[in-house]
């Protein structure tokens, strides 16, 4: 394994880690001290401070992690490149786990950029809507980012298991 392999494997870790860390502190932390925060009149600071600043991380961190996984998908044996990441998304082979592990983790990216981020754009004020838009948004945003939570277990599963040698010394 080359050195360049290592740290685009590291970095991959590290990318998904921050999205994937920042999935669980929305879902599990931030919904509930928000909901608390909100009936007590203080949710001001965390709507205009901290969730602003987390979503930037998680929305690119969600990017980064696909794009490092991606470019590890094309240097894994015995295909590279173009045909190492079509076996992968077409399941075939020794690339069938891995390649679910892709597939989820593409749905869950989609799921940020298509469904979470938009609409916590409403909710944040960063656009424009209505209370009836905010209400319908809150409800897509927290559905979209639930799922993302479930899928997250099998797919950190088909990701680490995927290839055999997923993380050797060198």
């Amino acid at each position: 394994m080359e050195w360049s392999e290592s740290i685009l494997k590291w970095l991959h870790v590290l990318a998904g880690i921050m999205w994937i860390g920042l999935l669980y502190f929305f879902n599990f932390v931030n919904a509930a001290a928000t909901k608390e925060a909100t009936a007590a009149g203080e949710a001001g600071p965390i709507n205009k401070y901290i969730m602003p600043r987390a979503l930037l991380y998680f929305r690119w961190g969600a990017v980064a992690t696909w794009i490092l996984g991606a470019a590890l998908l094309g240097s894994q044996p015995p295909y590279h490149g173009m045909n190492a990441l079509l076996a992968s998304f077409g399941l075939q082979g020794q690339y069938a786990p891995i390649g679910i592990g892709a597939w989820l983790g593409t749905i869950m990216l989609l799921n940020v950029w298509g469904l979470i981020w938009p609409n916590q754009k409403k909710l944040l004020g960063i656009v424009p809507a209505t209370d009836e838009e905010k209400t319908k948004a809150r409800r897509v945003a927290f559905l979209a980012s639930r799922m993302n939570t479930m899928l997250s277990i099998p797919m950190i599963f088909f990701m680490v298991t995927g290839f055999p040698q997923t993380f050797p010394v060198m």
